[in-house]
């Protein structure tokens, strides 16, 4: 009977998560569920308990948690999202549960500069209103392959040092911010094309919690 319990659980607990009906935040407690009943069923089984037990705890825990991290998430898109409607500023959710703030050049820098572009500055107010105490920020530029690494990899850097810089003034602390500069190596066009180029010229936010 032990062992029936833990894949009863398990698959339940994915099956849901995989349900077209359900909105994110039923999906994201379904998908805790399920890892929280590995987890726990996993520890039980190795600390001599019921695996079947422990599945279950871990299911009742892993559910919680990923309730609360999507309903604090969602808000914060949401309200992301009503700050930037009609910019271009993409906002999104990533694979790893970190919210992404995409700006594009229009929007970010002029060409060849690091000083901040007037437009993003209400975006960046957005991001400084309302972060709880434990979000983290990680500010990354990106240039397009015109020049060579030597100019675009300190150009990168420094547009990411002026968003930190802006935010700090905001009144976010310094300890919560982290910036990279990835010059021209990540791009999500073309660089052939002018079109193309203004895409990979760009800074994304990124908001996180810190790992439990």
């Amino acid at each position: 009977m032990r062992h029936a319990t833990l894949p009863v659980l398990i698959s339940g607990a994915l099956a849901l998560a995989g349900c077209q009906n359900m909105d994110k935040r039923e999906q994201d407690t379904a998908r805790g569920a399920a890892i929280g009943a590995v987890a726990g069923a996993v520890l039980s089984s190795a600390t001599g308990g019921k695996a079947g037990t422990g599945a279950a705890a871990g299911a009742a825990v892993g559910a919680i948690a990923g309730n609360l991290w999507s309903k604090r998430m969602e808000e914060k898109q949401r309200a992301m999202e009503r700050a930037t409607a009609g910019t271009g500023i993409e906002v999104a959710k990533t694979a790893d549960n970190q919210l992404r703030v995409n700006v594009p050049s229009d929007l970010s820098f002029a060409t060849g500069r690091a000083d901040l572009n007037p437009s993003l500055r209400p975006v960046l107010d957005q991001f400084a209103q309302g972060l709880d105490a434990t979000v983290l920020v990680r500010v990354v530029g990106h240039t397009d392959s015109t020049g060579s690494d030597a100019i675009n990899d300190p150009l990168s850097l420094a547009r990411a040092r002026t968003v930190r810089d802006y935010l700090e003034d905001r009144g976010v602390p310094a300890s919560r911010l982290m910036i990279e500069g990835r010059g021209s190596r990540q791009p999500v066009a073309d660089n052939a094309t002018d079109a193309g180029r203004a895409k990979n010229r760009r800074v994304e936010i990124f908001l996180r919690e810190p790992a439990a």
